[in-house]
């Protein structure tokens, strides 16, 4: 099984990577294969083109389509994103924008997710609720831990110092892997749940 985390902070190594990196150890250890993608810098936003639709891809071909056949394999996802005014960063959202809406193809139907915040001080929950929206429209179920999950400090080392986040992500790390090897013992015995067509209504009475 594997779980695909995102950093979606233009920061490689600062502090979103310092709790994704706690959490990806803690799956590694309960024997789920992760990948760390830096995705931080994602140059475009998605424009609506719809051109995905016909083609599958993006149509700005950078690492929303390298990451796309990941996603479909992987049982996982996680975005991390740091906190910039009191939202995710634009990278982040550039990024899953793209991301989701090139992929109408991929069944997400089950996949776990979960979103990872970071920053100094405010704007962790308004980010948190964000992020987790990616998933709750596709039928992913989200993965929680012991307190929403995001971390304090303006430095890896002030995360690392952030005992009740850093014990947040190792909670959350080990809450996917059960779920996720829950889900798999339940798609094997009973599938994955009956679907209908998709209606969609775009105007309210």
């Amino acid at each position: 099984m594997k779980a695909l985390l995102i950093n979606g902070s233009p920061h490689e190594k600062g502090c979103t990577y310092t709790a994704l990196r706690e959490l990806a150890d803690t799956l590694e250890a309960e024997g789920i294969e992760t990948e760390i993608v830096q995705a931080g810098k994602t140059a475009h936003a998605c424009n609506a083109c719809a051109s995905c639709k016909k083609t599958h891809r993006c149509v700005y071909d950078d690492l929303v389509n390298e990451t796309a056949p990941k996603f479909a394999e992987a049982d996982a996802l996680v975005i991390g994103s740091p906190v910039y005014y009191a939202s995710p960063a634009g990278g982040a959202i550039s990024f899953m924008d793209r991301l989701f809406f090139s992929t109408p193809y991929i069944d997400k139907t089950m996949k776990v997710g979960a979103s990872v915040v970071s920053c100094r001080r405010g704007g962790n929950t308004a980010t948190f609720d964000a992020l987790n929206k990616y998933f709750t429209i596709c039928g992913m179920p989200v993965a929680s831990s012991q307190y929403w999950n995001m971390v304090y400090g303006n430095t890896p080392e002030e995360v690392r110092q952030d005992k009740e986040g850093m014990q947040t992500m190792r909670t959350l790390g080990r809450n996917m892997a059960f779920l996720m090897k829950s889900i798999q013992l339940g798609k094997a015995q009973f599938g994955l749940p009956e679907k209908e067509p998709v209606t969609q209504t775009n105007f309210h009475h």
